[in-house]
């Protein structure tokens, strides 16, 4: 969605201490019981066959006062008494300092021949091999050899560059100061779709988790879509305010099914409305009335992130309910808030809302850039992310790694 969105010739830790980390379930409880949480980046596992992290335990632990001395295998914990649990602070992360951060892309950054470069690192190859069990499929060939039409398909699409995307991370860590750059990261976000990236990076779930989530985030999404007709477009050259009223003349014209609203806060001047078919034709006619430059209908199976993908919203929320999710080690910007969070279970109803909720993609790239972030790298296919950000700031400072 993303690529075909700029795809015109216009747009060519700070929480408070370590003693704030958890809110115990009863104040009572002594000497809990502890288990490390799995640490993050990818590593083969020869004894159990499974992908799982490492290097976490060497890094610093950002912006935790009162932590910086601690063991750092030790920072971020599960805790557990008997059949207790504690309660997490989901705003551990709500006053962070960003200095570098991952950006991951959306559906929509994907093109046949990527994965190509991922083939050359071991560990990024290991990535699709992993993904090829847990498909039942070749992805890598996709990726590599399409067709078009076959990548480009929400079902295929998300799992593509949710894989290619952490492959890019391997990319970057094999090349020399690679690793230096990994362990620098101190926020992380995505598009969409990216946010489970940047999750997994971020080390709340596992990549073998992320990528079950996403192939059912995709099937869901395109179920959805076919349930009912519906479509997106880019509308180019107004301010949100405009494209608002905008949404507001063309839903005056057409039935409550039909009507639009913005979908996509991606960057100024360029925001993705989303909604039923008539709707979508009715804003298209009314733009240049309102002085848009132009409109870019979307090749996306529906109207993403608004209420047409209702269906999609209860088998995310069986799945996620299913799956360990744990304490993001670094903050993961939110689509739906442009915030970080910490707890799982608020992790967990923020990502199954988030396909029914506008991107707040524009606050999170101006927050970041206000809270003084210095640079950024975007890892996967497509140079989409570096492209709003140049939109925002045209001295921002971001390198695109891709697989």
């Amino acid at each position: 969605m993303q690529a075909a969105i700029l795809a015109n010739p216009l747009n060519r830790l700070h929480p408070t201490s370590s003693s704030h980390l958890f809110k115990m379930a009863s104040s009572s409880l002594l000497l809990p019981s502890i288990s490390p949480q799995p640490i993050p980046f990818f590593h083969s596992s020869k004894s159990s066959g499974s992908l799982c992290f490492k290097g976490f335990c060497n890094n610093r632990i950002k912006g935790l006062k009162g932590c910086r001395n601690l063991d750092k295998s030790r920072a971020f914990m599960s805790v557990s008494v008997g059949s207790q649990t504690a309660t997490v602070d989901d705003a551990l992360f709500l006053d962070y300092k960003p200095t570098s951060a991952f950006l991951f892309p959306g559906q929509g950054a994907q093109a046949v021949g990527m994965g190509v470069e991922a083939q050359k690192v071991p560990a990024a190859a290991e990535l699709f091999s992993k993904a090829n069990e847990i498909l039942g499929f070749d992805l890598l060939d996709v990726c590599v050899t399409g067709p078009k039409e076959k990548l480009d398909s929400t079902v295929l699409s998300q799992p593509a560059i949710y894989v290619t995307s952490l492959a890019a991370v391997e990319v970057l860590r094999a090349r020399e100061g690679g690793q230096q750059i990994i362990d620098s990261i101190d926020v992380t976000c995505g598009l969409s779709l990216g946010e489970y990236t940047a999750l997994a990076f971020a080390g709340a779930f596992s990549f073998e988790d992320g990528l079950k989530l996403v192939k059912l985030r995709g099937q869901a999404m395109q179920e959805a879509a076919d349930a009912a007709k519906s479509a997106m477009v880019s509308v180019i050259g107004l301010d949100s305010e405009k494209v608002q009223l905008l949404c507001d003349a063309a839903n005056e014209e057409v039935d409550e099914a039909e009507k639009v609203q913005i979908a996509n806060f991606l960057c100024p001047g360029n925001y993705a409305v989303s909604g039923g078919i008539k709707g979508v034709e009715v804003l298209e006619a009314k733009a240049k009335s309102f002085k848009a430059r132009m409109t870019v209908r979307l090749a996306v199976a529906g109207a993403f992130h608004t209420s047409f993908m209702n269906p999609a919203v209860s088998r995310l929320e069986a799945a996620l309910a299913a799956t360990e999710i744990r304490i993001p080690r670094i903050p993961v910007i939110s689509n739906v808030d442009a915030q970080p969070h910490a707890d799982p279970e608020t992790i967990k109803k923020i990502l199954a809302r988030q396909v029914t909720s506008p991107v707040q993609w524009e606050t999170t790239v101006k927050t970041l850039l206000t809270k003084g972030l210095k640079k950024s790298y975007e890892l996967g296919p497509g140079k989409v992310i570096a492209g709003i950000f140049k939109r925002v700031d045209k001295s921002a400072e971001i390198e695109n790694i891709s697989a």
